[in-house]
């Protein structure tokens, strides 16, 4: 399995995975071009995209929902009912093209016997969010962002993933002092906001306490552009698994998606 981040942060999200034989979009938050670039990049075309799955209708997730479907002739759209009914974009995209998917739905999208994927409810303020799981060629990949608690549906989907995908959104006193209104602060601590590092770091402990086996692999994702900074997330959660016993490049790697260039994680 082979996976690149587009971009990732409150401005845009998108991550491609690819395996031998299927090509997956995972949320289309930033330019079309963007994306295709990255497509091209671990060497597939366009035309080789088979599924574009999306956690919800923000923008920073489904920007380019009607350019990318028309650029991905091919793929076939899974999201909830909810996610679609609130995306005006959607509009554009054939009935035929789009699949509804409810939280604890698990399918083989477009035929592939070389894939699987689960989708899960995320606790955020939107309609219907979804998280997803996918396994492949013997690994299996989480995707949590945008998500202000992990409950323990979430924590079961993913404790026995070996890739994570993982949001580190804010350092809680650069958000608490920073130049935000107190209602969006609120906001964003809320059980429907987002992470923060330390909670992040706090639930990567636990994942890694149910694990056996090679270091999960973790990529912290959706750091805010005003709210942390890559260091800070790192230090932060690094701090805590250390406290906890976990040793880096023997229990766990991690590795940080850039805001605004293609990070690939997984070649």
């Amino acid at each position: 399995m082979r996976i690149a981040s587009v971009g990732s942060s409150s401005s845009g999200n998108s991550y491609i995975i690819a395996t031998e034989n299927s090509t997956i979009i995972l949320d289309v938050g930033l330019p079309a071009k963007r994306i295709i670039e990255a497509v091209h990049t671990i060497g597939r075309e366009p035309e080789d995209v088979d599924a574009i799955l999306i956690t919800h209708e923000h923008t920073d997730h489904v920007k380019s929902v009607r350019a990318i479907g028309r650029q991905c002739p091919n793929a076939v759209f899974y999201a909830s009912r909810g996610t679609v009914d609130n995306t005006p974009n959607f509009e554009h995209i054939d009935d035929e093209r789009m699949h509804y998917l409810a939280a604890g739905d698990e399918f083989e999208p477009f035929d592939a016997d070389d894939v699987e994927i689960s989708a899960f409810a995320l606790s955020h303020d939107a309609v219907e969010p979804l998280g997803y799981t996918i396994s492949a060629e013997g690994e299996k990949l989480a995707v949590v962002t945008d998500c202000g608690i992990i409950t323990d549906e979430i924590f079961d989907e993913i404790k026995d993933a070996d890739i994570l995908i993982f949001e580190a959104n804010h350092d809680e006193d650069l958000l608490m002092y920073g130049a935000y209104p107190y209602f969006l602060k609120q906001r964003i601590k809320s059980d429907e906001g987002h992470l923060s590092n330390r909670a992040a770091g706090e639930l990567l402990a636990d994942i890694l306490r149910h694990r056996e086996g090679d270091a999960l692999r973790i990529l912290l994702a959706h750091l805010s552009l005003n709210n942390n900074v890559p260091f800070r997330a790192r230090e932060t959660i690094e701090e805590i698994l250390d406290e906890a016993g976990f040793e880096g490049d023997v229990h766990y790697t991690l590795e940080i998606a850039s805001a605004s260039e293609l990070t690939l994680f997984k070649e």
